[in-house]
Order: C-alpha cells, then structure tokens, then sequence
C-alpha cells in the first residue's frame, strides 16, 4: 500500500525516457486554506500513471484511479458509497525554483502542473480531481423519503407523529370542473369549503 502516490521523473528528465507509477491508496492528505485535508476511500484505491516526454521541461501524464468514496444522501444523510472511476491526463512542466506542486492553466486552456521536485507527489492532483469528478449530491436509493423536517426522523424507517397523511382534494369536487380534467391535492380553497359564515 502506498503512502503516497509518487512518480520519479529525474531520469525522464535527462534522458527524455518515460515513467510509470502504479500503487493503491486508502486516503490523499493535501493542503487546504493552509490547513491539511484527508480524503479516506472505502477501500484501496488503485491507481496507474505513465507520464511521456514532449520535450525539454514538459511532459504528458495520462493513466487511471478508482476510488470508492463516502458522500450523505441528500435527503436523509445516510452514508453513500461512490465508485469513481477517472481518466487522469494532464501537462507536467519542470521548473526547477517551484517548490510546492500547483496547477496554471496553459496559453491553450489546458491545465498544467508546474513541479520543481522530480520525485514528484501527486497526492494533490489526485485529490483535486477527485473532488472536481465527484456528484454534487446523492440518493441512498431513488425513492428515499427522506427526514421529517420537524423532528429529523428518517422517514425511511416509517412515519412519524408529523407525518399525518394530507387528504387528496379533487378540483371537480369543488369547483365542478369538466369531468377528466387534472386533480391537484391540497387545493388553494380546500380550507375555505367548511367554513361556516354568519348569517345576516
């Protein structure tokens, strides 16, 4: 298992030679706001990476990783298990002054991950696409109810004592609307149909 995902370029450097990596990974720690990040897979998180030259300083890195992330369900917060299966393919240049890893975006609209150390840490990059591939939400299951929002039950589990069931209003009922025509529930007016007015 390894600790972090690293790829040695110094003979690629001088020798124009490619180079691979390959490993499983069960976190990436990578700095956020000056504070250090951990990103925890489910399980080992495989990983494979060639990087070419293009010569001089630069260079091509392509390859795979799949990790099994945790995310909430949107609606109940239970956790979800999301298999990730990514592409990685990205422009690598060598400077040697830069001393921390960071991405700039190339005169071409590629991005690119300027490096000064050849014994190169991608435990940022990998992080980084992770997240940016990552769903913005999920379900547990596609029907998931969801939490009652005054008491945070999980609704899933069966109802709560708020959760009476709302009577299903028909428009015909109340407005003699044509028959076949749509029904809503919960008309506007439905609580206006029993009131009792005085009389004059």
């Amino acid at each position: 298992m390894s600790d972090t995902p690293r790829i040695h370029l110094g003979s690629l450097l001088r020798t124009s030679s490619d180079a691979h990596a390959a490993g499983n990974l069960d976190h990436l720690n990578y700095e956020q706001g000056a504070e250090t990040q951990t990103l925890r897979f489910v399980r080992p998180a495989p990983y494979r990476m060639d990087v070419n030259s293009l010569g001089g300083d630069e260079m091509y890195l392509q390859g795979s990783f799949s990790p099994d992330i945790v995310m909430e369900c949107a609606r109940c917060l239970r956790e979800v298990e999301v298999p990730l299966r990514l592409k990685l393919g990205t422009l690598l240049r060598y400077e040697p002054s830069v001393e921390t890893p960071y991405l700039e975006e190339a005169e071409t609209g590629e991005e690119v991950l300027v490096f000064g150390n050849p014994d190169l840490d991608l435990s940022a990059y990998l992080a980084e696409t992770t997240l940016l591939q990552a769903p913005l939400s999920v379900l547990h299951a596609p029907d998931c109810k969801g939490l009652c929002q005054v008491c945070g039950h999980d609704l899933n589990e069966g109802p709560c004592e708020h959760m009476a069931q709302v009577p299903v209003e028909k428009i015909d009922d109340l407005l003699g609307a044509p028959e076949g025509s749509a029904h809503v529930s919960q008309h506007p007016f439905a609580a206006l149909r029993d009131l009792k007015l005085p009389e004059d």
